[in-house]
């Protein structure tokens, strides 16, 4: 029973929410009769038995729902903001006995919506994590790094203001669409790396939030064809998420690249993002951003083993890159690159002058410790390892920089060390 409402909730949620928003154009009581609907649905079912059509089910469910609290607001209804939703989607809505497969473009709409720049970045991948996804407040702030609190609010701001705004339910026009599809793309990448980030418990990875980033990704470039920010998106996101399987080892930890058992990698996804990176000329901001971050991810993946990777690609890939964004964590990245193309000291001067741009950031000193010993300077990596262990906060991070300053302090204690 509780299969057929995970995959009921998984398959039909983001469907139902185009539906209704599309039908009411009142986002705040879709969602709510929509999780009550669900709700219902773990009661009635495993009395009644699984309906027929459960996606059906569930719209009924959630359009009474609706259609009661509507009753109950008359007067105040009057005065509610309402989402723009032109005459055709409503009749179609309307008519609608369940979330069809036709509903790509619905989803697809959906996603724009919520991506629209009328709404401030954190309220974007907030109401996508809720509206298109199915996430819980609590899971959305757990993910977010927020308190739960904190999340419930901002999800309530985020819908009001959906709807006061005069956000049109609605495919953007054409001149406007490439804009929309860089905040779109940026929030289907927010959610993509959410899935990675280890977390607490027993979840080290959401590998399900990875792949319903590829999903939804997948159905924006179905719904609207040849745009190149959403193909060069999805073949970054089939090449990192191509590792998936060995990125973790039996007992939970990580397992860094140069590690990672390589037949494991999923090889099918590898082809097809190379074929896709194959066909996609460099182009301009976001979508060429993504292209070299793919092309950097190409690079390990046609590397039959570590040792025959072609890091000076990388370097000048990443060197691209930071010349495109001034991000100091692609700097970092680079300084990798770097140091295994020209050794450990000329990854070590690239990473100078970053600790005023990642003042917080555990991975900054943790990467300095790794290139400190492999400079033979294991008090030094210490000292940076413990820097590192007072900023990181996943439990799979904070193990394995436990385990390399074990390993660093043993080190820095053998004879050799001591003559040095």
């Amino acid at each position: 029973m509780g299969a057929a409402l995970e995959a009921a909730l998984r398959i039909h949620w983001a469907r139902l929410v185009a539906l209704l928003i599309g039908q009411y154009g009142r986002p705040d009581l879709v969602e709510d009769a929509l999780a009550e609907a669900f709700a219902a649905a773990t009661r009635r079912w495993p009395v009644d038995g699984i309906p027929a059509n459960p996606a059906g089910w569930l719209l009924t469910a959630a359009r009474r729902r609706v259609v009661d609290q509507l009753r109950t607001e008359v007067v105040r209804r009057r005065a509610e903001p309402l989402m723009v939703v032109d005459a055709r989607t409503r009749q179609l809505a309307e008519g609608a006995d369940e979330p069809g497969d036709d509903l790509d473009e619905d989803v697809a709409r959906l996603l724009l919506t919520c991506a629209h720049p009328a709404l401030g970045p954190d309220a974007r991948i907030a109401l996508t994590l809720r509206f298109v996804v199915g996430l819980e407040a609590r899971e959305i702030a757990r993910l977010l790094l927020v308190q739960e609190a904190t999340m419930a609010a901002r999800l309530t701001r985020a819908k009001k203001r959906l709807a006061a705004s005069g956000i049109p339910f609605a495919l953007p026009p054409d001149d406007r669409l490439p804009e929309r599809l860089d905040v779109v793309a940026t929030v289907l990448y927010l959610l993509f790396t959410s899935g990675y980030q280890p977390t607490h418990g027993d979840r080290p990875l959401r590998v399900d939030l990875a792949d319903e980033a590829i999903r939804l990704t997948r159905l924006v470039d179905a719904a609207l064809p040849g745009h190149a920010v959403v193909r060069a998106l999805l073949a970054l996101l089939l090449l990192q998420h191509s590792r998936r399987d060995a990125r973790l080892d039996e007992a939970g930890d990580l397992v860094l690249l140069p590690e990672q058992n390589r037949a494991r990698w999923d090889r099918r996804a590898i082809a097809e993002a190379l074929t896709i990176l194959d066909a996609l000329p460099p182009s301009t901001g976001q979508a060429e951003e993504y292209r070299l971050q793919a092309l950097i991810a190409a690079e390990h993946a046609r590397a039959p083993t570590s040792a025959e990777t072609r890091w000076v690609v990388i370097a000048d890939l990443y060197a691209e890159l930071e010349r495109r964004t001034l991000s100091p964590l692609v700097r970092l990245a680079r300084a990798v690159a770097v140091a295994e193309h020209d050794g450990p000291e000329a990854g070590l001067a690239l990473l100078e002058d970053l600790d005023l741009a990642l003042p917080r950031h555990h991975r900054l000193p943790a990467v300095r410790a790794e290139l400190l010993l492999r400079a033979d300077q294991p008090d030094a990596a210490v000292e940076q390892l413990d820097r590192a262990l007072v900023l990181v906060t996943a439990p799979t991070e904070r193990r394995h920089l436990e385990r390399r300053r074990a390993g660093a302090l043993e080190r820095s204690s053998s004879p050799d060390a001591a003559g040095r």
